[in-house]
C-alpha cells in the first residue's frame, strides 16, 4: 500500500532533521566520518593552495606547511585503513604475536618512508612527516615495535644522504623508542590525544635540537631550522591529533564491544542459573498432595520470570495429623532456590520428630544464624494440624498471615504474625498460636508475591479480592477455589510474567 502524500512542509523539515542528525555527530561512528570530512577537507585546501602559491606568492614556511599538511592528511588516511586492519587490532588488544609486530612494523615503516618522498627538499634538508608513523607505533605497539618501524624510516632517510642525514635518521630511530618508553612507563595504555600530541611537538622540537647539535656546517643547520621547526612541529602534531583521536575511537570502540560481549555473557550465564533455579525450586515442591480422611488440600506455586525462594511442603505425622510449611526465603548473596531447598530439606527432617511448633522454629533460626554472614532470612508459617479435632498449634515468623473462612459466621480473619523472620536475630522468641476450626472452614495461605501483583494501572492486588472469593465461592473444593484465585490474579495482572513469585494452598476441613 502507497504511503499518502506528504505535506511539502512536512518533508523539508523531514530532511533538514535528517541533515542535522547526519552532520551532528552522536556516536563514535559519526565522530570519525565528520573527522574523515575535515581531514580530506584540508587536504583539499592545501592541494588547492599549493598550486596557486605562485600567483600568492607565499613564503617558504607557508608554502613548506601546506605541503606537508597535504601529505598528513594522506598519511592519516592510510593510517585509518590501516587501523581497520586485523594486526592493528590485535596490538591494541595486546596480542602481541610475531606475525601482528611484523606486519605492524612493515606496515608503518612504509607510511615513514612515505613521510620522507612525500616530502620537500630544502637546501640539502627535507622537510617531512616522517616521525609521525614511529611516534604512533611506539605509543600503541611499546619500544620493540617503535624501534623497528623508526630503523625502518630511519635507516631509508639516512641512505638518501645529505648533510642532515644523521641527525635526521638519528630523530626517526629515536621517535619510535620514545614512542615505546612511553607505552611501557603507562603500563601498556594510550597516552591520550593531548598527550600524544604534546610528543609529537616536542618530539619534533628534539629533531630540530638534533639537527643544530650534529649537522654540519652549523650555520646552514640553523637555516635549515628556522625555516622548518614550524612547519614540521605544526604539521606533525596536527596528524598526531588526528591519529590520536582514531586511536582513541578504536579503544573505546573496543571497550563497549567486549562490554557488550561481558554483558551477553553474564546474561547467558543468569538464563542458566535461572533454568537450574527453577529446576531446584520446583524439584523441591510437593508433587502430591496427602490424602487425608476430613481434609480438602490443594496447592500451587505460580512461577515468577526470575527463580524465587517460595516452598511449601505438607508431612503426614499419622492418620490423623499432618505438620504444613509455607515459606519465602529472601537472601542477598546466595541463589533463593538454593536456600529454598535447604530450608525445606530441614523443616521436613526435624517433623518426624514431631516437635512442637515453636521448638522447629527456634531449631532452624539456630541454624541459619549460626554463620554470622550469612545474610538471609525466612519469613515461614509452620503448623501441626489435628484433623481429628480440627485444630491446628503454629507459628508465623513474618509470614503472609493465612486468611481464615468461619463457614458459621461467614467472617474472614487474619491469623496472628510474628513480626520477625527466622535468621533476622539469634535468640529468637516466638510465640506458638491456637486456632480451632469447625466444619468447612477454610484457610487460605500466600507467600509474599501477591503484594508485587500490579495492574496497568498501578494498582496492587489486595487481600479482599481473595476474601471475597472465599465468600463468594466457599461451596467449591479446594482445588477449585485454587483456579479462582489463579483466574483472580492473572485476570488483575494481566501480564505475561510475574515479578515474584506466588505460593497458593487452600486448605478445607470437611
Amino acid at each position: 500500500m502507497k504511503k499518502m502524500d506528504q505535506n511539502p512542509q512536512d518533508e523539508l523539515k523531514s530532511s533538514l532533521l535528517k541533515l542535522r542528525s547526519f552532520l551532528i555527530p552522536g556516536d563514535d561512528e559519526n565522530k570519525v566520518m565528520y573527522l574523515h570530512a575535515i581531514v580530506a577537507l584540508a587536504g583539499s585546501l592545501s592541494a588547492f593552495f599549493i598550486l596557486e602559491a605562485g600567483e600568492m606568492s607565499l613564503g617558504v614556511i607557508e608554502h613548506t606547511f601546506l605541503i606537508l599538511i597535504e601529505k598528513t592528511c594522506v598519511i592519516v588516511v592510510v593510517a585509518y585503513i590501516i587501523s581497520r586492519t586485523s594486526f592493528f587490532r590485535g596490538i591494541l588488544q595486546k596480542n602481541f604475536t610475531i606475525k601482528n609486530q611484523i606486519l605492524m612494523i612493515a606496515a608503518f615503516g612504509a607510511v615513514s618512508i612515505f613521510g620522507t618522498y612525500s616530502g620537500l627538499n630544502i637546501m640539502g634538508a627535507i622537510a617531512n612527516v616522517r616521525d609521525l608513523a614511529p611516534m604512533i607505533a611506539g605509543l600503541v605497539g611499546g619500544p620493540w615495535i617503535g624501534l623497528g618501524v623508526g630503523l625502518i624510516g630511519g635507516v631509508h632517510r639516512y641512505f638518501l644522504g645529505g648533510f642532515t642525514a644523521v641527525p635526521c635518521a638519528l630523530a626517526t630511530i629515536l621517535a619510535g623508542v620514545f614512542g615505546g618508553l612511553i607505552y611501557v612507563l603507562n603500563k601498556g595504555k594510550f597516552i591520550g590525544i593531548l598527550g600524544a600530541v604534546i610528543f609529537a611537538a616536542l618530539m619534533e622540537s628534539f629533531h630540530m635540537l638534533l639537527n643544530l647539535l650534529i649537522a654540519q656546517p652549523y650555520s646552514a643547520a640553523l637555516t635549515i631550522v628556522q625555516e622548518l621547526s614550524g612547519p614540521m612541529i605544526l604539521a606533525n602534531s596536527v596528524g598526531m591529533l588526528v591519529f590520536a583521536f582514531i586511536i582513541s575511537n578504536l579503544i573505546n570502540e573496543q571497550k563497549t564491544k567486549q562490554e557488550r560481549d561481558q554483558y551477553l555473557d553474564e546474561l547467558e550465564r543468569h538464563k542458566y542459573e535461572l533454568k537450574v533455579a527453577q529446576k531446584i525450586q520446583k524439584s523441591f515442591l510437593p508433587t502430591d498432595i496427602p490424602s487425608l480422611e476430613n481434609l480438602d488440600l490443594a496447592a500451587v506455586n505460580l512461577p515468577a520470570k526470575d527463580s524465587g525462594g517460595d516452598f511449601y511442603d505438607f508431612i503426614p505425622l499419622s492418620e490423623d495429623k499432618m505438620a504444613m510449611a509455607i515459606a519465602d526465603v529472601s537472601d542477598r548473596k546466595v541463589p533463593a532456590s538454593l536456600l529454598m531447598a535447604l530450608s525445606r530439606t530441614i523443616v521436613r527432617g526435624k517433623s518426624m520428630e514431631n516437635p512442637e511448633a515453636a521448638e522447629l522454629a527456634k531449631y532452624l533460626n539456630r541454624l541459619i544464624t549460626e554463620d554470622g554472614k550469612a545474610e538471609v532470612s525466612l519469613k515461614m508459617f509452620y503448623g501441626i494440624l489435628d484433623i481429628k479435632n480440627k485444630e491446628m498449634n503454629f507459628i508465623n515468623a513474618g509470614h503472609s498471615p493465612p486468611l481464615v473462612f468461619k463457614n458459621k459466621t461467614r467472617d474472614i480473619i487474619n491469623l496472628e504474625k510474628d513480626k520477625v523472620s527466622l535468621g533476622e536475630v539469634k535468640n529468637l522468641k516466638i510465640e506458638e498460636h491456637h486456632l480451632q476450626m469447625e466444619k468447612d472452614d477454610i484457610l487460605v495461605f500466600h507467600t509474599d508475591g501477591i503484594n508485587s501483583v500490579v495492574n496497568s494501572e498501578g494498582e496492587h492486588y489486595k487481600t479482599e479480592y481473595i476474601s471475597k472469593i472465599l465468600k463468594e465461592n466457599n461451596q467449591l473444593s479446594a482445588e477449585e477455589l485454587i483456579g479462582r484465585l489463579e483466574e483472580s490474579i492473572f485476570s488483575f495482572f494481566g501480564g505475561s510474567a510475574l515479578e515474584d513469585d506466588i505460593s497458593l494452598i487452600v486448605l478445607k476441613m470437611n
